[in-house]
């Protein structure tokens, strides 16, 4: 909601601003379908040029996370802490029971009781992996550190290829507006022997060009691009949590330190309070005595 809120401003305050002091947007209508045509039409070639198909869908997909935000909520941090204690908790208390858990997390009780983190194979398979690793009597929990850090670092790289595109085309953006400008300067040289009102209109048409490509730049791609970086920076926090958790796990703390390690290591505005992941354990314990 509030990134239309903000379209919605940028819209309002340029073009409100520009007839409030006067301007007429009958230049700015005429010239702007064969303007965003040059423009926007570059802009898409020079995107789908630059990104295979599959980056291509990627972006298009993402857009969408700019009007939704994140998609972890602290609910579901709180659920995240939840379902690790219960794995941690089964490890620790009987190993063979816990394979079957990690074995097949779909038809698992103890995800199926969070459907959404369920849902995310990332998630998942980052759990299971690692729960797979412990099981297997690591000496060294560093080295799975390590190597849990590799594996985020790249799944965080190919999330933000979205917002590395957008950015790029962003900062094409006035370039293109100017190649369009050019052109419009162009036709208006074509008609020099004009008299001055039709000049003076080829030429405000011609600046169009130049004003869409900072416009579309600075003031949707560019913010577009932020935005994306943003979203997938906050939710790269939810399996951040699930490897501190677990490495926890590996250098032997009990289940409780361990969740203690990822609530505190969780952002604030999404950490749960203690007293309410307490509560939420303690319902846990009852439920499996």
């Amino acid at each position: 909601m509030i990134g239309l809120i903000g379209i919605v401003v940028i819209f309002v305050m340029v073009f409100g601003g520009y007839l409030a002091a006067g301007g007429k947007m009958a230049i700015i209508l005429k010239s702007l379908p064969f303007e965003m045509m040059m423009i926007g039409g570059a802009a898409v070639g020079a995107f789908l040029i630059s990104n295979d198909m599959s980056a291509v869908k990627h972006t298009a997909k993402d857009i969408g996370k700019v009007f939704r935000g994140p998609k972890w909520k602290p609910e579901d941090y709180r659920d995240l802490l939840c379902l690790l204690f219960s794995l941690i908790r089964i490890a620790k208390a009987n190993p063979v029971e816990v394979e079957q858990h990690i074995e097949d997390p779909e038809n698992s009780s103890l995800f199926s009781a969070y459907p959404k983190i369920q849902s995310d194979k990332e998630a998942v398979d980052l759990i299971c992996d690692t729960m797979r690793s412990a099981s297997m009597n690591y000496d060294d929990p560093h080295q799975v550190e390590e190597v849990l850090e590799k594996r985020m670092e790249a799944n965080f790289h190919h999330a933000m290829h979205s917002s590395h595109a957008l950015q790029t085309v962003a900062d094409g953006l006035p370039a293109l507006g100017i190649v369009a400008a050019v052109l419009g300067v162009i036709k208006t040289m074509g008609s020099i022997d004009q008299p001055p009102e039709v000049l003076g209109k080829l030429i405000g048409g011609a600046l169009v060009g130049t004003f869409l490509g900072v416009f579309l730049a600075y003031g949707l791609v560019g913010p577009f691009a932020g935005k994306l970086k943003a979203v997938v920076e906050e939710d790269n926090h939810f399996y951040q949590l699930i490897r501190e958790v677990l490495v926890a796990n590996l250098h032997n703390h009990n289940p409780a330190m361990c969740i203690e390690v990822g609530r505190q290591n969780t952002p604030t505005h999404n950490r749960p309070g203690f007293s309410e992941l307490e509560d939420a354990l303690k319902e846990l314990k009852q439920a499996a005595a």
